[in-house]
């Protein structure tokens, strides 16, 4: 998860994680000079047809904006299955007017009308859905154990934690947030739901999982919970499934010559991007390491820190050959 921070029943030992606001639903587009140099060309379309874009993660259309302004005659498809995210790109999209079309869905259950110049998807977890403690994806202002994508559908954290034994939820811990003390935390919380019931929030879960760790590993800049939070936002969304599909199927999206790009935040997401990048032959790599944040950008928005964008070109539909 690119960042979180504390709740006030957070040990005083353990110090907020920058990057946090209380800004309402704005997306800062992450990496925005990059995408636009290496969206720069589009592939011809047949008849002269306009170009399309697809946004798997349209969020609050910042990344859209960019490229809708950068390319007047391109159109845009963004996915969202989030109805706070899509509103917000609603209104921030409105001057491109019918250039524009939003669906609520998840990328995974797409198929597009027709083959598209331009695929992007940005895995990162917008900061409004961070910030809203409504929400449950953070533990900086106390909140349900929710953590859903889509908030009308699917199995929240406190309903999937209760559901896992021990050993199931230690090892999602350890698959999912690489955290190294994952089977003390699976036992921690399963203890507690067995004597004390359900976890209060977002807080509560957030100090136990920083009780498991020594005094002294409480003070890095990087909280306690975060892997642990990051393993089961990504299990409840099923985010790395969801992800394989997406790299499956976004090659046949695409008109020769087309790009797509994915932006990711985590080193789970990067691997299968860069493995999925070079060894599908529908596919040639733009980019041989993934393009990251420049000082200026990583100084005005922490949140650019993590992320890495890697983009591949469509072949020629006869090319078959491996990347």
């Amino acid at each position: 998860m690119p960042d979180s921070a504390t709740t006030p029943t957070d040990p005083p030992s353990v110090p907020p994680l920058a990057g946090a606001t209380d800004d309402s639903f704005e997306h800062v587009p992450v990496l925005a000079g990059p995408l636009l140099e290496a969206f720069a060309e589009l592939p011809p379309t047949p008849a002269g047809a306009a170009p399309l874009l697809i946004d798997c993660t349209l969020g609050g259309g910042g990344h859209s904006a960019l490229l809708l302004e950068a390319h007047p005659q391109l159109r845009l498809i963004g996915l969202d299955q989030d109805p706070t995210a899509r509103a917000a790109a609603a209104a921030r999209l409105a001057p491109f007017g019918e250039r524009v079309s939003i669906v609520a869905s998840n990328f995974a259950a797409f198929t597009p009308p027709e083959p598209a110049a331009l695929v992007l998807a940005d895995l990162g977890v917008s900061s409004p859905q961070l910030d809203v403690a409504a929400r449950g994806f953070s533990f900086r202002a106390d909140g349900p154990l929710d953590m859903r994508m889509n908030p009308e559908a699917g199995e929240t954290v406190a309903e999937l934690i209760a559901r896992l034994e021990e050993a199931e939820l230690a090892d999602l811990i350890y698959a999912y947030g690489e955290e190294r003390l994952s089977r003390r935390i699976a036992r921690k919380i399963k203890a507690h739901l067995a004597e004390q019931g359900p976890f209060a929030g977002t807080g509560a879960l957030a100090y136990l999982v920083a009780g498991c760790y020594p005094p002294a590993a409480r003070r890095g800049r990087i909280h306690p919970a975060t892997r642990s939070f990051q393993a089961l936002r990504i299990a409840v969304n099923d985010e790395l499934g969801v992800l394989d599909r997406l790299l499956a199927a976004a090659p046949d999206w695409l008109l020769p010559g087309g790009l797509v790009g994915v932006i990711s935040f985590h080193s789970l997401e990067d691997r299968r991007v860069k493995t999925a990048f070079a060894g599908d032959g529908r596919l040639q790599r733009v980019t041989r390491k993934p393009l990251v944040a420049d000082e200026a950008e990583q100084a005005a928005n922490p949140r650019s820190r993590s992320a890495k964008l890697r983009v591949a070109r469509r072949r020629p539909l006869e090319s078959g050959a491996s990347a």
